[in-house]
């Protein structure tokens, strides 16, 4: 996570005329600067916003491949990062950028602290704190998938290969109760689907679809914000993972990303005659 470098000239001046610097990037394109300088700073070609409550916990490098982590406080005050929106999920899993910048000449080349992505959000009050999460949480991934009898895969990825286009549907919600949804017009194979609004208050949020009764869907969770219907929103059809729903419905089973014939582990319970 940490990526210091030599420090140019002007860091190592008697008297330094340094600024922090967050530049954060959501999963849904949205990028945002903030500084903890007493004025706007333009680095980059971005805007940063002063947001003197900001600030890091303390930063610590090794050589080790321990993977590293960073908390970052500040308050919620400006619409920025809003309270609604770290409640919404929308900064979840956002990249982040901490480096210095020279306030006096921004236009210098900043120094990059540390690079990564937000992990566990906690509010508390009109305060929250992140986690930020270096590059080295990778290593914690497994070296190999684990068998399992439903595939592994995520519909339309580079491992299961179904073209999403025909099974992506623009239709808009006419009402919502709790996490029921109604459309103006009923899609086929939702079920385990994805609905992402794409208008209103909850724009660019997504939800899992996990029951359909016609043109009503019940989704995992009620939208964050109460949506002004009727609203678009974008439909991406699912797959319950079983090797017949791959083959029949998407006539995929040559991709079929798990071992749906292995024997589990009652295997070793079973003795004859039971």
């Amino acid at each position: 996570m940490v990526m210091m470098a030599a420090a140019p000239g002007w860091l190592r001046e008697e008297v330094v005329t340094l600024a922090w610097c967050w530049r954060l990037a959501r999963r849904d394109g949205v990028v945002i600067g903030l500084t903890s300088h007493d004025h706007d700073l333009l680095v980059g070609g971005i805007v940063y916003r002063t947001a003197p409550g900001m600030k890091p916990s303390a930063l610590e490098t090794s050589d080790s491949l321990d993977a590293g982590t960073m908390d970052l406080e500040g308050a919620i005050a400006s619409e920025a990062i809003s309270g609604r929106d770290l409640d919404a999920g929308r900064w979840d899993g956002a990249e982040l950028e901490l480096f210095v910048t020279d306030w006096s000449a921004p236009e210098t080349a900043p120094v990059t602290v540390a690079r990564g992505s937000l992990g566990a959000i906690e509010r508390r009050g009109a305060a929250f704190s992140a986690e930020l999460q270096g590059v080295t949480r990778l290593l914690d991934r497994p070296v190999c998938p684990a068998t399992s009898p439903s595939c592994r895969a995520m519909l339309g990825d580079r491992a299961c290969r179904v073209d999403l286009a025909p099974l992506t549907h623009r239709r808009r919600v006419v009402a919502v109760d709790g996490r029921a949804v109604t459309l103006d017009v009923a899609v086929a194979d939702m079920a385990f689907g994805d609905l992402m609004w794409m208008e209103g208050a909850n724009c660019g949020l997504a939800s899992p679809v996990i029951a359909v009764d016609g043109a009503v869907l019940n989704l995992a969770e009620a939208p964050a914000f109460v949506p002004r219907c009727p609203a678009g929103v974008r439909l991406i059809a699912g797959c319950d993972k079983q090797l017949a729903t791959c083959r029949d419905r998407f006539a995929n089973a040559i991709n079929f990303r798990g071992e749906a014939h292995l024997p589990g582990n009652d295997l070793l319970t079973r003795y004859p005659g039971g």
